[in-house]
Parts: C-alpha cells; sequence; structure tokens
C-alpha cells in the first residue's frame, strides 16, 4: 500500500471533531460518512429506516451535527490539519476532481472517507456537485474554479465529434481558453487535472483526445475499433489486417468477414482495393472504378489516358488495366480528337 502523505492522521483528528456529540448524532454521521468499520456511506433513506426515522429528520440531524462540531472547542485545534490540507489542494492546482484528490491522499477507502468529512466540515473547501457537465469536484478558490469550468465548456464547444487530438495539441488549446490564467509551467502541469473533472472529454485507448459521446473516443462495436487502427496506420488497410490489428490493439475478438461486412457498410470507410479499406475523411471518393473516373473527368474535365489512371491510381489500388478497361467503355466515357476522355 502506498504511504499517505498526510502529516497527521484523519480517523483520529475526526474522532476528536466527532467527541462532543450525542450518541445517536455521532452514529448518524458515521454511518453517512462512511466513518466507522464499515466503509460505505449510507443513504438518508437507509438511515432513516434504521432509526425508524424520516430522511428530513436524518438530514436535520446531520446538519445540527456539523454545526454543533463548527461550534465547539474541538474544532479550532483543527485548523492547523486543515490547513495542510488546504495546501494539498492548493498544490493539486486548486480545483480537483473528488475521487482522484482522495485518491491521492490514501488508497484506504476509510481513510478518505474521514478526509472527505474533514473538506465537508471547513468552510476553506467548496463543494461543486456533479451535473451533466462535471464530476463531483472541490475547490479552494471559487474564481478560478469558475475560469476552469468555463473553459473547459468552451473548449468542448469547438470539438465535433470526429476530432482526435493528442494530450499535447488538447492542453494547448485548453490553455488558449485559459488565456486570463496565467500559463506558466505550473499551470500546464494542472491543465490535465483540471481537464478531469469534465465529463464532456475523454481518452480513447491509443490515448487520443476527444468528446465522451462520440464513438472516436467510446468504442460500441467493429467498425469503431476498425476507424481507430486503420487511423493510427494512416494508409489503407486489408480487412484480414484490420481484424488482426483490433486483436492485436484492443484484446477484442474480432473475425475477418465480420469486420468486412461492418466496414462495407459505414460511411467513414472507402474500399479502395480487393479488400483494402481507406476513410473517407482521407479523400477517397465512393464508388467502384468508373465511378472515380466520373468524378475525377468531373472535376478536372478532359484528360489523356495517362492523366486517369494517375489520378484513379490516388483513389483505388487497382491495375491500370482496370481503369483502362473502364474508360473504353462508351455508355460512360468519350474519347475526343484530341485523346482526351470526357465523361457521356
Amino acid at each position: 500500500m502506498a504511504k499517505d502523505i498526510l502529516n497527521f492522521k484523519p480517523k483520529e483528528v475526526v474522532k476528536k471533531l466527532l467527541a462532543p456529540l450525542s450518541d445517536r448524532a455521532r452514529d448518524i454521521i458515521i454511518k453517512r460518512y462512511g466513518l466507522g468499520k464499515n466503509p460505505e456511506r449510507m443513504t438518508l433513506e437507509a438511515i432513516g429506516t434504521e432509526y425508524k426515522i424520516t430522511r428530513e429528520r436524518v438530514r436535520q440531524i446531520e446538519n445540527f451535527a456539523i454545526n454543533s462540531i463548527k461550534k465547539s472547542e474541538n474544532y479550532p485545534k483543527a485548523d492547523e490539519f486543515f490547513t495542510e490540507l488546504k495546501a494539498l489542494m492548493d498544490s493539486d492546482g486548486g480545483v480537483v476532481h473528488e475521487y482522484d484528490f482522495l485518491d491521492s491522499v490514501s488508497k484506504e477507502k476509510s481513510t478518505q472517507n474521514h478526509v472527505h468529512f474533514m473538506l465537508v466540515l471547513s468552510d476553506v473547501f467548496f463543494k461543486l456537485k456533479e451535473d451533466d457537465d462535471f464530476h463531483h469536484r472541490w475547490t479552494v478558490n471559487r474564481e478560478l474554479a469558475d475560469k476552469v469550468h468555463n473553459s473547459i465548456k468552451n473548449l468542448c464547444q469547438n470539438f465535433t465529434e470526429n476530432d482526435l487530438v493528442s494530450e499535447p495539441e488538447l492542453i494547448n488549446r485548453f490553455l488558449t481558453e485559459l488565456n486570463e490564467i496565467t500559463t506558466d509551467d505550473k499551470t500546464r502541469a494542472f491543465a490535465k487535472k483540471w481537464l478531469t473533472i469534465s465529463k464532456s472529454i475523454g481518452q480513447n485507448p491509443l490515448g487520443e483526445w476527444g468528446l465522451v459521446k462520440s464513438p472516436n473516443v467510446k468504442m460500441r462495436g467493429i467498425r469503431d475499433y476498425a476507424y481507430l487502427v486503420i487511423r493510427q496506420n494512416g494508409s489503407p488497410m486489408h480487412f484480414v489486417e484490420v481484424a488482426k490489428a483490433i486483436t492485436n490493439t484492443f484484446g477484442k475478438k474480432a473475425h475477418p468477414a465480420t469486420c468486412h461486412n461492418e466496414l462495407i457498410k459505414d460511411k467513414r470507410f472507402v474500399l479502395v482495393g480487393r479488400g483494402l479499406y481507406a476513410l473517407a475523411e482521407w479523400g477517397y471518393t465512393k464508388g467502384i472504378v468508373a465511378d472515380v473516373i466520373r468524378s475525377i473527368l468531373a472535376k478536372d474535365g478532359p484528360l489523356s489516358r495517362e492523366e486517369v489512371v494517375s489520378k484513379v491510381l490516388k483513389e483505388r489500388h487497382v491495375k491500370e488495366n482496370t481503369i483502362v478497361v473502364n474508360l473504353q467503355n462508351p455508355k460512360y466515357f468519350r474519347k475526343d480528337k484530341t485523346g482526351k476522355y470526357a465523361a457521356v
């Protein structure tokens, strides 16, 4: 077990803080915050059922108990411990993901619960509850927290579902949004920690960052895994290679035939040769060779056979003769007096 980083023992501090309470109030606080032998925190309803009182009455007792602790003579004696926790939170960026912060303090669940209770007790710390955009987080600086929240929201709004960026690029984008905050080396170190409070942005198994709702970050099937491996490869891949890469990279069994069937139905992929798939975002044109030729001629106008062959080979991994045979089809193409081809 990793050594705890605090210079005091949270359990001993909390025990003294709870001492002035009545037996029932103390027991409710212990159960509510997981401060006893059982580290699982009980709900208001569960405690109410045990005591045969309403959940609202449990809440009242909890609030009264916390206020009583703050008014007790033991509370000021804990200032030095609250100060140490504040310094630790400051050194972690001043705005922290609740779970990550507690995990950094101690790996033991019970100790984490005692530290969490100390955060609840002290007016130095502000808890920002979980919502649609963010996880539970704590701060010692509300103004800084507001800037971090707004910057993360702006960052996410500038992402599309298809965007994937490296971690350094993500940090740079975030720092741009944080332009009102100094962007020294310390802030750069904090940036990644601040990003962990967001529910909207996340990292895929390849270490790339994007929107959590994107299939490029939360893969839901073979197609999504295939997209990532082909993108990582940087050039067209045979569906058999794609299946092997999915298994080797993600530890997910992918059958070649299934992979082929999935890719051919997805608009993100283009079949560019016998079993070879590329990404549509690379600029490949969909369709058979004749369709590719028609697209090229529509864009560039009449071209010589050599020019057509050269351009099609950039789009498809096929034999030159296949392209020439398609050009000879009078239903689709005609050759003018200068020897150039145009679409019919």
